[in-house]
């Protein structure tokens, strides 16, 4: 009996070893299939792929191109008693077109609303097409002037044309400072309508669009600017578009932070940057962080990226903090059922993507007078044996401890740690973004964002760049009467 079970044991163990040993094999085959595939698909030099072309005293009925395309207001739309249009410019197109473009809004119904387009395959102009694009009421934020920006690019596409002009039904009653806005608002409309991701496919249909005409919204040193600001801004959200469609597989944590440090070393004149290993961020006592990071094959990475003006003064010291999970299962409560998007939390690093996309812009544009820490813990929340379990409790790196109810609410966890390094750099200001719940877009719907502070003053500068930007954020309450379902028994929080 003893040896037939020294013989089932040394047999047992075999078996196990050789388990281990494909397992082994397994893990470094997915690593380098990983490595192969980040190798040529998370980082691509980006060629200039549209031009954007400044005219100014052009007749909009000789422009010689495929598509001219007309940003029009419902009042823009108003008739005289003829029905033509009393607007200068639609007049003297439709003049061209025997009224053409005045029988098809009607036809077609179209009013000027923020949506609305007619395109018109005709003769009688300099170009192929006339298309008309709405652009609601008195337009008051960029919205509506992207929006133009993007119909051009997408009628263009449809069409497979290879240039474009854009002009405003009533720019000629616009300020100056109104005229630069909107030029800079329809330039980062096309020039992010046109991006398209197809890195992962082995074959995609390249757009033909090269060129596109700005015309009658000036034409001095300020308007260049103005593009290339809105040229720098979208080259930053591009790349971080393509950081947050890339899949777990190929941007891991090691990546993400391989491309941060690419940035660091693209505009090494402003930006240093500091990557801290698991070891590192362990004698900075980030427990909460590495409680997270604990389960994964691929080790955690802490981003600290810090830009520094090229001269002058530093008035103010900003940290943009973004949650960097590059795949979350939900740890031991897994995201499970219908409606948990498990095959899409690969955008679970959606804060840290749009806080490197900012690294890039801010590398081309260099404003001077601020100094900005851009931090981001970027790990993994997976399964298995060493993974964090439901009622564990995890210390901070400010000594504060947390019983863990769900692992998939791992987020914030990360977040504390990168919240308490942010305070710890002295900055005055600290902005964190994150994707945190889904609760949110219950709450405000696809394309707003909530926003949480205590301090009514930065809500409002926030808010203040959110009108310039375009983009849309609603401040939800912080009451004093939330902390009470915070509170454990067992730890701090």
């Amino acid at each position: 009996m003893k040896e037939r079970a020294s013989t089932t044991n040394q047999t047992l163990g075999e078996v196990k070893k050789k388990t281990l040993d494909k397992q082994e094999h397994l893990w470094e085959l997915s690593r380098a299939l990983a490595v192969l595939a980040s190798a040529s698909s998370v980082s691509r030099e980006r060629e200039e792929f549209l031009r954007l072309v400044r005219k100014e005293d052009v007749d909009v009925t000789e422009w010689k191109g495929d598509i001219l395309a007309v940003g029009v207001t419902e009042k823009d739309l108003a008739r005289d008693a003829n029905s033509k249009f009393e607007n200068v410019i639609l007049s003297k197109i439709d003049s061209k077109l025997g009224g053409l473009l005045a029988e098809a809004s009607s036809e077609e119904d179209f009013s000027g609303k923020v949506g609305q387009s007619t395109v018109l395959r005709i003769t009688g102009l300099g170009s192929k097409r006339v298309g008309l694009i709405g652009l609601g009421q008195s337009p008051s934020t960029p919205s509506p002037f992207k929006g133009l920006g993007d119909a051009v690019v997408e009628a263009a596409k449809s069409s497979q044309e290879s240039s474009a002009a854009v002009v405003l039904a009533s720019s000629e009653g616009l300020s100056a400072q109104s005229k630069l806005s909107s030029a800079y608002a329809i330039a980062s409309g096309a020039v992010l309508g046109l991006f398209e991701d197809n890195r992962y496919k082995s074959e995609a249909k390249k757009s033909t669009l090269r060129s596109i005409d700005i015309i009658g919204l000036g034409m001095g040193p300020e308007l260049e600017k103005k593009l290339k600001y809105a040229g720098d801004v979208s080259s930053g959200i591009i790349f971080g578009r393509e950081l947050v469609n890339s899949p777990a597989n190929v941007l891991t944590p090691g990546v993400l932070a391989e491309e941060a440090a690419k940035i660091a070393s693209t505009y090494s004149d402003v930006f240093t940057a500091k990557i801290l290993n698991a070891e590192q961020c362990a004698e900075l006592k980030m427990g909460s962080y590495l409680g997270v990071a604990a389960a994964s094959e691929n080790p955690p990475h802490f981003i600290h990226l810090c830009y520094k003006p090229l001269s002058g003064p530093v008035n103010v010291k900003l940290a943009l903090v973004g949650k960097g999970l590059t795949f979350d299962s939900g740890g031991y409560n897994i995201k499970t059922g219908p409606g948990c998007s498990i095959e899409l939390v690969k955008f679970d690093m959606g804060g840290s993507t749009t806080v490197l996309g900012t690294t890039k812009a801010l590398g081309q544009i260099k404003p001077l007078g601020v100094e900005v820490h851009f931090i981001v813990a970027t790990c993994e929340n997976m399964i298995s044996g060493t993974s964090m379990r439901p009622g564990d409790i995890v210390t901070t790196s400010n000594g504060k401890t947390i019983e863990v109810n769900n692992t998939d609410a791992e987020g914030r966890l990360t977040l504390a740690d990168a919240l308490v390094y942010a305070c710890n750099q002295g900055v005055e200001k600290i902005i964190d973004l994150a994707t945190l719940t889904g609760a949110c877009v219950v709450a405000l719907g696809p394309s707003i964002a909530g926003v949480f502070t205590p301090s009514d003053d930065l809500a409002k500068e926030v808010f203040e760049a959110s009108d310039v930007s375009g983009e849309k954020l609603w401040r939800l309450p912080l009451g004093e009467s939330y902390w009470e379902t915070m509170k454990s028994g067992v730890a701090d929080m």
